[in-house]
């Protein structure tokens, strides 16, 4: 398993757009890139988040948990003076029983104040909540795109464009080095830009080439969600099934999903693999590290990586002593390495910090 599988090249496509994001432009903008995010039945590949750096440096006063959609309908809407809450905030649309628990949570947390007079919850903000995403993007990535992969894309990527919720679509591939590249010989819309990472010998990605550029969408307008359509057969009078998607709920889905990708980004994968496994271990393949397993002697998936492995063994309590309990193993310093990166990009929110070079002590 090499840069070819959607794992391994999903990860490369996160490191190179952390670093150069946007392609084939010299201006600086920070980003925010996260994996494997979305909304109802719609999960992107790769989100880039381009921010507003000084509203980003604003969020993180909020800490670095994400905040849901009920925390953020207080938080968002509570007064700079102490209010009743029912006075204060919108209705939301759902019971305020549900209010009140995220007035709780969000007092707990020390991101809204809180108190009681009389019989009556009372609120007020500690700081406004910043306006930190200026522009979402969706990649989805498919690094051996042949038409059958292309078909099975068509239908989605004609989703993502009638919805409107990322500002761009793109499809990210492996470039093949053909005269044409195959991804512009597909039926791909032409609403979506057609990006080809080049993989090297071994397997770091050497940079990127535009080969169409996207259109910007209209996330400012209602967007169309296709819930259903009609076969493509000649006979077929089947009509479609959509829903709109009123462009204040994009806002607020748009923001839901910024607030997971603040707490996730794109190196959450350590957080549900065996990094406890002796054979566990993380290789560098420039610009980033991607996880070996030393059994198997190839780069392995999230998926795969777990306790039901048939190679998995846990780590030597040898290897644990130097510090335990609170450094753990090899695998606890990789898990926390990357954590403290992880971390570091949210911070920062520049692209001089996203030109930093991963710490080597991530691979042992």
């Amino acid at each position: 398993m090499g840069p070819g599988t959607e794992f391994g090249f999903e990860l490369r496509v996160c490191a190179w757009a952390e670093r150069s994001w946007p392609p084939g432009s010299d201006r600086d903008v920070p980003v925010l890139v996260a994996r494997q995010l979305g909304w109802g039945r719609r999960r992107w590949d790769t989100l880039v988040f381009e921010v507003d750096s000084t509203a980003l440096g604003e969020r993180g006063a909020f800490g670095p948990e994400r905040l849901n959609g009920d925390l953020l309908h207080v938080v968002r809407n509570a007064p700079a003076d102490w209010a009743y809450y029912r006075d204060a905030l919108p209705h939301p649309g759902y019971p305020w029983r549900y209010v009140r628990e995220a007035i709780h949570e969000a007092a707990d947390r020390d991101v809204l104040e809180s108190r009681k007079q009389g019989r009556r919850i009372e609120i007020r903000r500690i700081r406004p909540y910043p306006d930190w995403i200026d522009r979402v993007v969706a990649i989805e990535n498919k690094p051996d795109l042949d038409a059958s992969a292309a078909r099975a894309l068509q239908g989605q990527l004609e989703r993502d464009v009638a919805l409107g919720l990322a500002d761009e679509v793109w499809l990210a591939t492996e470039r093949t080095g053909d005269r044409v590249e195959p991804a512009l010989l597909e039926q791909i819309p032409v609403d979506v830009g057609i990006l080809t990472l080049e993989i090297a010998a071994d397997g770091g990605a050497q940079g990127a080439e535009v080969l169409w550029q996207p259109r910007s969408l209209e996330v400012d307008r209602p967007g169309t969600r296709i819930v259903d359509r009609a076969e493509t057969g000649g006979y077929d009078q089947s009509a479609a099934t959509f829903e709109y998607m009123s462009p204040a709920e994009k806002r607020d889905k748009r923001l839901e999903i910024g607030e997971r990708a603040y707490e996730r980004g794109w190196r959450g994968y350590i957080d549900t693999m065996r990094s406890d496994c002796r054979h566990f271990d993380l290789l560098r393949v420039d610009p980033t590290y991607v996880p070996y397993c030393r059994a198997k002697d190839r780069e392995q998936t999230a998926h795969e990586c777990r306790g039901g492995c048939p190679q998995f063994e846990p780590e030597p309590p040898a290897w644990r002593q130097r510090g335990w309990p609170l450094s753990g193993g090899p695998g606890g310093t990789v898990a926390r390495v990357l954590a403290e990166r992880r971390a570091r990009q949210r911070q920062a929110g520049s692209a001089e910090s996203n030109s930093t070079s991963e710490r080597g002590s991530a691979s042992r």
